[in-house]
């Protein structure tokens, strides 16, 4: 069985953003139910419900672990200190994938994994060593290979990961002058295949364009949590949040003739949600019109606390 818990299914900044006054934010501020507040984009997967791993560690992810009970930690005879969490995977090196890392540097042994981009951005950047490589080894995911997860002393977690490289770009802090850096195809963003007991779950939170090695790898499966960050490509810009465009940022929109909808709709994908949802994105809205579309179209919504059985 592999059993997956959203813990986060905002994009950075969450749901409602700290500086944001926009409509939506301010419904998920006054506690609309129709609204929900949301944390920055997470996923914990067990195959065991007793060993977790984490897929990203958000800013928010201190939260995270105190709203999710299967996380905390278990008192024993002669031991305080406990945490179910035996593995980070990281999807890339943005802030919004890595900074939850330095809430876990109490000397908990746990295995980190990332692409070589990520794990030599952490390298390059000397607080990550406050989350100590002699606690907490690093160590490389190779990319189209299926790799069997392992805590930190190496013992099974009952887990099978391949990652994947799709369309994205470096992160945010890496660009340079504001510039474009264009799309990067190379591992700085990866998509992930998390199988256990026979069932596998795709978490791809960033992807800025469905290529057909993509589609062929997504086609027929069981359950794919996808890219929602916005609804149209120059949300942000007709709502005064920002200058740029999805496609800038690295990501699909929801709509449009080359966006998630569309790309699904082809590859018969039995359950699709969608997470790293902006707080610009009308779908955060229950009660909104692009809320019943994507409905329509057969897509969920993710929230926190959302849980999945496969």
């Amino acid at each position: 069985m592999l059993r997956a818990i959203i813990l986060g299914a905002a994009a950075g900044g969450g749901f409602p953003q700290w500086n944001s006054a926009g409509a939506g934010c301010r419904r998920a501020r006054a506690g609309d139910p129709a609204a929900p507040a949301l944390t920055q984009a997470s996923l914990a997967v067990s195959a065991d419900g007793e060993r977790w791993v984490l897929l990203n560690a958000a800013p928010d992810l201190r939260a995270q672990l105190a709203a999710t009970p299967a996380l905390h930690p278990r008192p024993a005879v002669g031991r305080i200190r406990h945490s179910p969490i035996a593995a980070v995977v990281l999807t890339g090196a943005e802030v919004d994938t890595i900074a939850g890392l330095l809430t876990l540097r109490e000397g908990h042994p746990f295995a980190l994994y990332g692409a070589h981009p990520a794990l030599a951005t952490l390298a390059a950047n000397p607080i990550f060593g406050a989350v100590n490589p002699a606690i907490v080894p690093r160590r490389a995911l190779p990319l189209d290979h299926p790799l069997a997860l392992a805590d930190a002393a190496g013992a099974p977690l009952g887990l099978t990961l391949e990652a994947f490289a799709v369309p994205g770009k470096v992160p945010l802090f890496a660009e340079r002058d504001g510039a474009d850096p264009g799309r990067a195809e190379d591992g700085e963003t990866i998509g992930l295949a998390i199988a256990a007991g026979g069932e596998r779950l795709f978490f791809i939170p960033g992807c800025a364009a469905m290529t057909a090695a993509l589609a062929a790898r997504l086609r027929g499966a069981a359950c794919v949590l996808f890219d929602g960050t916005l609804f149209a490509d120059d949300e942000m810009i007709r709502a005064g949040a920002g200058p740029k465009t999805g496609a800038r940022m690295g990501h699909m929109s929801i709509a449009g003739s080359a966006g998630t909808l569309a790309a699904f709709a082809p590859l018969g994908v039995r359950r699709r949600i969608f997470i790293h949802l902006n707080n610009t994105n009308p779908v955060l809205l229950a009660d909104s019109p692009e809320r019943a579309h994507v409905a329509a179209a057969g897509w969920e919504v993710a929230t926190d606390g959302m849980e999945i059985t496969l």
